[in-house]
């Protein structure tokens, strides 16, 4: 099961999200997020659990819990929706029409 942590502390690594979620299972993989542009944290990240069992129990003792000195949220991650290529974006304006006469005045 794969799940999703969020308000994560700035200093968190994945070793330390392995290590919370660890107390409650196996725990095959843990990544917190990190911003390509900044280096830094995004305070989100995903552990993946194969036990559903365990993982629920995780998610259950864990979500709103403190951690870190912040109140972590813990649910099961979604799949990503698909973003739109916006190529219906509508941005006010009129745009060049060559049919309208413009002039001078």
């Amino acid at each position: 099961m794969n799940i999703y942590i969020s308000n994560l502390s700035y200093g968190v690594s994945d070793a330390d999200l392995k290590k919370l979620f660890a107390e409650y299972g196996e725990v095959s993989s843990a990544k917190v997020i990190i911003d390509k542009y900044s280096g830094k944290s995004r305070g989100f990240g995903f552990v993946e659990m194969p036990n559903d069992d365990e993982a629920k129990n995780a998610i259950n003792e864990l979500n709103e819990a403190q951690f870190d000195g912040k109140t972590i949220v813990v649910n099961v991650a979604q799949p990503r929706t698909e973003r739109s290529n916006n190529n219906n974006r509508n941005f006010g304006g009129g745009g060049y029409n060559p049919s309208k006469r413009y002039s001078r005045n």
